[in-house]
């Protein structure tokens, strides 16, 4: 609920400060047309709900950014996480003369001042320091809550895509907004320069009389004293706090590589790691969205505090075992030793990857193996540039075809290519995706062969297996080489089965069991026995002469039967 509050009510106030960005970006345009896009913004923003959504937003808001700054047990961040706190603690203490002049004062002592004319007037003509003031303000609280947008989409899966148009746009508004107000700030001030224009242009204005002007000036000091004395009140409490815990005991956090920190009860270990200088993973922040700060946790009884509600929902969405917890939610009472299970430089994708599946388990999955024929002696006499150019565009070609029918390229192995199917989706689902990569792999050959014609001196063939059965997959190897595989018997078989097409002389070969389980009619496909080394059973398997004659999987079964490979010999 607190969360989703901070969320709500900062998007509340994030769209008030954009539509006063873009009404100064309409400066651009005219001064006119300017004021009367304000009259629209001052109609919607003054209204009853209007006034209700923002004022409370921003009690809602500060509220619980006063909680968040009493909570945290460092300050030690990162310097964009410092600068979004700090940022959003000065916005009320620079606003304060804003908002005294243009909402308490017209809604308390009868001041009404709320045009563009005036305010450009009186920011940089009548006072230019003031102008620069404001300006300054724009950029503060617009730099705030992009810094908070950031953190809060950092974390889904599409955002990284749209990412560059992001930024675009968080520079592009405030830059506009800049523009706007200079360039109609230097149509006021041409204008005040004609004798009494300054009086008719304020005669329907009510403005400030010298009471309501020193009202106004106290008024502004008084806010801004209460905000920076509660920031202060704040700290200094805290500084309180740590001296009354420090009396009562400390708990000791220690890592894999033997370092340890004690800490006071009650830091959570993502502040423990920072306040050890120890690199640990939080995309998000320490918000608990992202999960990259998860650890496996080790500790005597009674054992870590439960997982609050939000905490367990990230971890029943990554699959996590009982040991397994989120850094920046987990607040120790007792000696704990962690271990991070993702590299201090994880992102944001990393954070979706299930837990139960690094750690490794056995799935059903289909595997696909494929390899150029062939190219050792397609490669004799070329230079290494002509050689990687050519593997290089053959590797995204296949790569593409993988990841578009729902697959994970495992590894590229020399001029081969090893993926899994149905890693979370399931062995059904697997291998229709399989069959469906063959497919689409075979057709991005023809069209690459196309593209490579001058290149080639013959053109590029492949081999296909595809198996499916149980293996273990889990995340192995050492370091940034680490990632997610299988082993097990049904991934030797697939790459059996992409060696015997050689003598088949086809392109693809696919075992009856993914024929099975993918849902396709056994009588469309040509079958052949064959015996698998170290195993006393048969294989039934399907040669298929191109993989792209094979049937669309989410399309009905074509009537006519797939071209099978003939008989070797």
């Amino acid at each position: 609920m607190i969360r989703r509050a901070r969320l709500v009510s900062g998007l509340v106030m994030l769209a008030y400060v954009t539509m006063h960005l873009l009404n100064h970006a309409v400066g651009l345009v005219s001064l006119a047309a300017m004021e009367r896009v304000l009259g629209w913004v001052v109609a919607l923003w003054s209204s009853l709900p209007g006034l209700t959504a923002l004022y409370g937003s921003f009690v809602v808001h500060y509220v619980l950014a006063i909680m968040a700054l009493w909570q945290r047990r460092t300050l030690r961040l990162r310097p964009a996480e410092f600068a979004q706190i700090a940022l959003g603690f000065a916005i009320p203490i620079m606003l304060a003369r804003h908002v005294v002049a243009n909402r308490i004062a017209h809604s308390f002592l009868g001041v009404d001042t709320q045009f563009y004319t005036y305010e450009l007037w009186n920011f940089f003509v009548h006072n230019p320091r003031n102008g620069i003031w404001q300006m300054a303000v724009l950029v503060v609280a617009w730099t705030h809550a992009m810094l908070g947008l950031h953190y809060w989409l950092r974390a889904r899966p599409w955002y990284e895509r749209l990412r560059p148009l992001a930024l675009t746009v968080a520079v592009l508004v405030p830059v506009l907004s800049l523009l706007g107000l200079g360039e109609s700030a230097r149509q006021v001030a041409a204008l005040a320069q004609q004798p009494g224009w300054t009086k008719a242009a304020f005669a329907h204005m009510a403005l400030p009389t010298p009471a309501a002007a020193d009202a106004m000036a106290r008024l502004t000091g008084l806010l801004t004293w209460f905000f920076v004395g509660v920031v202060v009140a704040v700290l200094a409490a805290r500084l309180l706090r740590r001296t009354w815990q420090r009396l009562n005991g400390f708990v000791r956090i220690t890592y894999p590589d033997g370092r340890h920190i004690d800490v006071i009860r009650g830091t959570s270990v993502l502040e423990a790691s920072r306040l050890a200088h120890i690199p640990h993973a939080h995309v998000c922040g320490g918000r608990g969205r992202c999960s990259t700060c998860r650890v496996r946790v080790r500790a005597g009884l009674p054992g870590p505090p439960p997982p609050g509600e939000d905490e367990r929902r990230v971890l029943n969405r990554i699959g996590a075992t009982g040991n397994i917890r989120l850094a920046c939610m987990l607040r120790p009472t007792v000696d704990i030793e962690v271990t991070p299970l993702l590299p201090p430089f994880a992102q944001a994708r990393d954070g979706r990857r299930r837990v139960d599946l690094a750690q490794g388990g056995e799935r059903e999955i289909a595997i696909l193996f494929a390899d150029i024929r062939g190219f050792t002696a397609l490669s004799e006499g070329r230079l290494p540039f002509d050689i990687v150019f050519v593997l290089n565009r053959y590797f995204a070609a296949m790569g593409r075809a993988v990841e578009a029918a729902g697959g994970r390229v495992d590894k590229f192995i020399g001029d081969g290519v090893m993926a899994l199917f149905g890693v979370e989706s399931g062995a059904r689902a697997g291998c229709r995706e399989a069959i469906e990569a063959a497919r689409q792999m075979s057709q991005q050959l023809v069209e690459l062969n196309e593209s490579l014609r001058s290149e080639l001196t013959a053109p590029l063939r492949i081999g296909i297996g595809i198996h499916a059965g149980p293996a273990i997959v889990a995340e192995m190897g050492y370091g940034s080489a680490a990632a997610i595989t299988a082993i097990g018997d049904p991934v030797n078989t697939a790459d059996r089965l992409q060696n015997l097409t050689k003598e088949f002389h086809c392109e693809l070969i696919v075992s009856e069991t993914v024929v099975a389980l993918a849902g396709f009619d056994r009588a469309l496909f040509s079958w052949r026995e064959i015996e698998i080394r170290g195993k006393r059973e048969h294989l039934a398997v399907a040669p298929v002469a191109a993989g792209r004659d094979l049937p669309v999987p989410d399309a009905a079964p074509p009537p006519r039967a797939v071209r099978a490979a003939l008989p070797a010999g």
